[in-house]
């Protein structure tokens, strides 16, 4: 069998890559956490149901991990970024999270994540010309 790679933006083979790395990483879960894994969309929405922000993230073993964080421009020191993160913080903690990661360049969100109460555990210089920040929050249950 010869075998080749390829580049291509195809959701299928996306999702049999994430899959088969959710079910490899399933079998070293501790049994008393398996059950914690849950994606996180959280959106700020109008009356309406028009989307102006949210959280894009998931659970996983004992952290949640935010991947996404948008409020849209207009919006932003309003305190919708804050809510956003109190909601995210809540679902931690129900789903008994030790604490929240998250990363953000220097022109983002470095500033709003430090006032949250997050601290850089990591950095790499020279990203495209900016710093990139890891970011982790400690939760008390």
């Amino acid at each position: 069998m010869a075998l080749h790679i390829t580049n291509v933006n195809n959701d299928e083979m996306k999702n049999f890559v994430r899959d088969h790395v959710f079910y490899y990483n399933m079998q070293h879960f501790p049994d008393e956490i398996k059950g914690r894994y849950q994606e996180i969309h959280l959106f700020l929405q109008d009356e309406e149901g028009q989307v102006y922000g949210g959280i894009l993230g998931e659970t996983c073993w004992n952290w949640l991990e935010i991947h996404y964080l948008f409020v849209e421009p207009s919006l932003r020191g309003q305190g919708y970024g804050r809510k956003l993160i109190q909601e995210v913080e809540k679902i931690a903690l129900e789903k008994k999270c030790d604490f929240i990661k998250v990363d953000t360049l220097s022109f983002q969100a470095l500033d709003f994540y430090k006032k949250e109460g997050y601290e850089v555990y990591g950095k790499i210089e020279n990203a495209g010309g900016y710093t990139h920040y890891y970011m982790k929050k400690e939760l008390n249950s």
